[in-house]
């Protein structure tokens, strides 16, 4: 069973960066696809970023381009995701997820029903 543990997550001031980590374990297929959503208090789950193991295609949300940076490490089955210029709005749970690809033209993106196992959220939180 697939399984995924997302770590990284902290108190941060605004302007700084912080890497939050997947690591992913029980798969039995090389091929797969993580995606990287948030959900703040109040508001609805948010997919912010995802990349697949097959071409390392990454896709980013509007609201988070050029600053966060997602990459993968086959070697080690973790995803990164890299925040730069933290904003007190990027508060929030983030949570990976996984789902099993056919090919890389066929990709869930940043929809969170393409996935069908998620991790336990780590929370990042913003201040001004």
């Amino acid at each position: 069973e697939v399984q995924l543990v997302e770590s990284g997550g902290g108190l941060v001031q605004a302007g700084g960066s912080l890497r939050l980590s997947c690591a992913a374990s029980g798969f039995s297929f090389d091929e797969y696809a993580i995606g990287w959503f948030r959900q703040a208090p109040g508001k609805e789950r948010e997919g912010v970023s995802s990349i697949n193991s097959i071409d390392g295609r990454a896709f980013y949300a509007d609201s988070v381009k050029g600053r966060f940076t997602i990459s993968i490490d086959n070697a080690k089955d973790t995803v990164y995701l890299q925040i730069n210029s933290l904003k007190p709005e990027d508060t929030a749970v983030y949570y990976c997820a996984f789902t099993y690809i056919a090919t890389a033209t066929m990709l869930p993106g940043l929809a969170s029903y393409g996935y069908d196992r998620w991790g336990q959220g780590t929370q990042v939180t913003v201040s001004s």
